[in-house]
């Protein structure tokens, strides 16, 4: 048998590396190392818990081991870059789930004393847990762009109706956690959160997504450090604080990033906006060109910005795009990527497929250094960004993006856009800048494009 004092050690041991591995995430240079000696703090956690003295039997453990660790491999090696947003929702809901169970299970199990700390930790589990398994299963759906959830439903009475479902399920808390003996009362306060996580992720979409998600970590984190107090388990208090801490300092950044309020985020205020422009006046003087008039560009050019975002990703298009950067650079044209905070579907998306297209880092510039130097460049590059380039958030005070920092390619001598079709972003609004006299549309699938692009510069 270990001994306790061996078992706190490890645990010890492992919230150490996971302080070491999030320091580790916050350069890409050592972001490999962090993420590994993360996980290393991991399976020291998980081993020395599977030693613990209070485990006598271990088949469901081994079962429940081979079934996740399955369903873990085959996801991670089927799951496409487009759709990581997509995963990072769903494990955050899980991990929600999981507090939710096993904080019910131990109330089951032995309840706790009326108006204890472990009651009131027990009842903060099933609150968090589940406002964040079915808030992220919500946002997966909206990132996964299901006709049914893309758009917010709406309904009078969005804010009170939220307010009354917080109310109802902290009054019934405290029922509980007056007499924690009756379970009843903690699945009525996850009947509760469920239908409040919906309500709460319903009218937040368009650029705000990737909020979200940031959130819904932080979530996540705090039902797993509640639970941890529940279990009286050390590692998992200290990991799920960690996590918790890390995902609202990320929230409260990309907010301040966006011109988001946090409080409209934390509760699901919806930003109202009147109905945008039709398409069609909007996009009457769009000019296209193709792979050979937009080559002559490079000809005179010195700088070129290019500025990412999710039809890169969907058309995986970053190889591609490392081979444009090699072939301008080798002329002696200085070449920067604009990434705005929230290009893509989630925090760090771009930053992630540039990173595996082996871009240097020091290339990446973000939103206030890009936009310092866009009036001095001669062309930008808009590869399957939308909303983040929209020049309606900085005119039109009534659009649902308004007050959101873009990336001001507009300000650029010629601008490039890069996209399929005229299609509206995330937002769901059109984009004026297609229409701009300097501006430029190259309509192709993303890579195909760059692809083009590439030879027909060697060619000129």
């Amino acid at each position: 048998m270990i001994p306790e004092s061996v078992i706190v050690l490890a645990y010890l041991l492992a919230s150490v590396l996971f302080i070491l591995g999030i320091k580790g995430l916050t350069h890409p240079r050592t972001a490999v190392r962090g993420n590994l000696t993360g996980a290393l703090g991991m399976l020291i956690a998980i081993l020395a818990t599977l030693l613990h003295s209070s485990i006598i039997e271990y088949h469901w453990i081994i079962l429940g081991l081979i079934v996740g660790g399955v369903l873990g491999a085959v996801l991670a090696l089927k799951v496409r870059m487009t759709a990581m947003p997509q995963m990072v929702a769903l494990l955050n809901g899980f991990g929600g789930a999981a507090s939710v169970l096993v904080a019910g299970a131990e109330l089951i199990r032995t309840p706790p004393p009326p108006f204890s700390d472990v009651a009131i930790a027990t009842f903060a589990s099933a609150i968090i847990g589940a406002v964040t398994f079915w808030g992220s299963l919500l946002a997966f759906a909206k990132l996964e762009e299901y006709k049914a959830f893309r758009q917010p439903i709406r309904y009078p009475l969005l804010q009170p109706i939220n307010a009354a479902l917080g109310l109802l399920a902290l009054g019934a808390s405290a029922l509980g956690v007056l007499d924690p003996s009756s379970a009843g009362w903690y699945w009525v306060v996850v009947a509760l959160s469920s239908v409040l996580g919906l309500t709460l992720v319903n009218p937040i979409g368009g650029a705000d997504m990737p909020v979200v998600i940031a959130l819904l970590n932080s979530y996540s984190g705090l039902a797993a450090a509640a639970t941890g107090f529940v279990l009286g388990n050390a590692v998992l208090i200290i990991s799920g604080s960690l996590v918790g801490a890390s995902g609202i300092i990320l929230t409260n950044i990309m907010c301040k990033a966006m011109n988001r309020s946090m409080f409209n985020v934390l509760f699901g205020v919806l930003q109202e906006g009147e109905e945008a422009a039709k398409a069609d006046e909007v996009y009457r003087t769009v000019k296209s060109a193709t792979a050979e008039e937009i080559a002559m560009l490079f000809d005179t050019a010195r700088r070129v910005v290019i500025v990412p975002g999710y039809g890169m990703a969907v058309a995986q298009a970053q190889h591609a795009v490392r081979d444009l950067y090699h072939l301008l650079e080798s002329r002696g044209i200085e070449v920067l990527f604009g990434i705005h905070p929230v290009a893509g579907r989630m925090p760090g998306h771009m930053n992630v497929l540039l990173a595996e297209a082996e871009i240097p880092y020091d290339k990446l510039k973000e939103l206030d250094e890009i936009n310092a130097i866009l009036s001095e460049t001669d062309v930008a590059i808009v590869l399957g960004a939308n909303d983040v380039v929209n020049p309606l958030a900085k005119t039109d005070p009534k659009s649902p993006i308004a007050g959101m920092p873009i990336i001001e390619v507009d300000k650029a001598k010629t601008v490039v856009v890069i996209k399929r079709s005229l299609s509206p972003g995330f937002a769901n609004i059109p984009n004026p800048l297609f229409a701009a006299p300097n501006t430029l549309m190259f309509f192709a699938d993303g890579k195909r494009a760059v692809l083009d692009l590439v030879a027909a510069i060697k060619e000129s």
